[in-house]
């Protein structure tokens, strides 16, 4: 079986105070950019899947070329090939266009792994739009593979504070969360040996297939007010208990 994982570039999520609005709306960071740490989940899920049921792990991206690093970083950590799919200027619906084609022209992919959301965006949107575009099954908030074959997968998602036991037919997409397992660390000689991999490079000509125009625009790129917080220390619980049913939390 083929597993392959959608990663992204994004922002070290620590150094995300660091970035100020005009370099926000230049897409043009100064800061370090990882592997979107959502993405890492799905790289181990995908990895977990592979030790357990057979096949191989895959990466690939929709990006700049220096989205390499991000895929160089997945083969690390233990994925058996990668693709970049360059392509700068895409939303979530252009993203989720290209990988699908992506998807198409491999070929013998029966499972398509992403992270819960990314970093940056927030939006979650690209594995529902990846799957509708596949016409595949989705399932979103994953915790848990518990079986999977070339016919089906078994699963158990979390909405909310439930949990549910899943089962739908192959090829599928799947959408996991942190409670999958913690990414594991790639090895001093899985980096020396991703740093030699040669990575392709597709474009929209390649795959057969136009970019479509961004239907979302951000207009406006703004830091959020600083908080007004401050500290009240009490004497007393009853004063504490007072204080809080004044501002309507209890």
């Amino acid at each position: 079986m083929r597993y392959l994982v959608c990663v992204k570039q994004t922002p070290d999520t620590a150094e995300l105070p660091k970035v100020n609005p005009e370099e926000a709306a230049s897409g043009q960071l100064s800061i370090n950019l990882v592997v979107n740490p959502w993405d890492e989940h799905a790289i181990e899920a995908a990895l977990q899947m592979s030790e357990n049921y057979g096949g191989m792990a895959g990466a690939i991206t929709v990006d700049g070329d220096s989205a390499i690093d991000a895929l160089r970083s997945a083969l690390a950590m233990g994925c058996k090939d990668a693709t970049l799919v360059k392509e700068e200027a895409a939303d979530a619906n252009s993203v989720a266009t290209l990988l699908a084609a992506a998807v198409k022209k491999l070929g013998d992919v029966n499972y398509v792994l992403t992270g819960q959301m990314t970093v940056d965006g927030n939006s979650g949107a690209v594995p529902v739009m990846l799957a509708r575009k596949l016409g595949w099954p989705v399932v979103t908030g994953v915790a848990k593979v518990i079986q999977a074959d070339e016919d089906s997968v078994t699963v158990e998602r979390v909405a909310g504070q439930d949990r549910f036991t899943v089962k739908v037919p192959a090829p599928a997409v799947l959408s996991v969360i942190k409670e999958i397992g913690e990414s594991r660390y790639p090895t001093f000689i899985n980096i020396r040996k991703a740093a030699r991999v040669n990575i392709p490079v597709w474009t929209a000509a390649d795959l057969d297939v136009e970019t479509p125009a961004a239907v979302v625009q951000t207009e406006n790129y703004r830091k959020p007010p600083a908080r007004d917080a401050h500290v009240k220390l009490f004497d007393n619980a009853d004063e504490l208990v007072d204080a809080l049913l004044a501002e309507k939390v209890l």
